[in-house]
């Protein structure tokens, strides 16, 4: 007999309704489950795991299942304008592991500085060249000491959601793009 736990039950109720809504296209790739999204998480992101199977929860609510997802590190620094560099490695079923490097340029109210383990869920990604691009939205964050958020960036039907945790002060409200690139540059822009 199978044992089902209850993070299982709670993450499939809050998945299959919206599932059910998503189209499926028929030359998509295969997707992450949300209990290995969730399992993957707890040992990147260690004791704020609450935060990040509530974050997986609304993503998939919102977005369904990712076909890719990005584990790495970032730091960043903003007083008005504001720099985020990172580093990671992408995941995708139909393409193995890819080395990824992120920059994002800001302006807004936003002051602080913080250094963090991120992880970004990739939805709708048709092919990993796509990901090498920018990224636009509005983020927002709120912490003393450390914290954990998430948001959402769109470009031509792709979506990454970034979500992070870690060590720093921030508070804010900014406007921001995500570019993505093959190599490590300085070049936000």
């Amino acid at each position: 007999m199978t044992m089902v736990t209850r993070r299982q039950v709670l993450t499939t109720a809050a998945i299959s309704p919206f599932a059910l809504a998503i189209p499926a296209r028929a030359d998509a790739p295969g997707a992450f489950s949300a209990d290995e999204i969730v399992d993957n998480g707890h040992r990147f992101f260690g004791g704020l795991s609450r935060g990040l199977a509530e974050a997986v929860q609304e993503t998939a609510r919102r977005w369904g299942l990712p076909n890719a997802y990005i584990l790495g590190q970032e730091a960043s620094a903003a007083f008005i304008g504001g720099l985020r560099f990172g580093e990671g490695k992408m995941y995708a079923r139909y393409a193995g592991d890819q080395p990824v490097y992120w920059q994002v340029p800001s302006i807004g109210f936003d002051a602080g500085a913080d250094g963090v383990p991120t992880r970004m869920l990739v939805y709708n990604l048709p092919a990993v060249g796509a990901i090498y691009r920018r990224f636009g939205g509005i983020d927002g964050s709120a912490y003393f000491v450390g914290g954990f958020g998430f948001t959402a960036l769109n470009a031509e039907g792709v979506v990454v959601a970034p979500m992070r945790t870690g060590l720093g002060a921030r508070l804010g409200v900014k406007v921001s793009y995500l570019k993505f690139t093959q190599r490590a540059t300085w070049n936000p822009f």
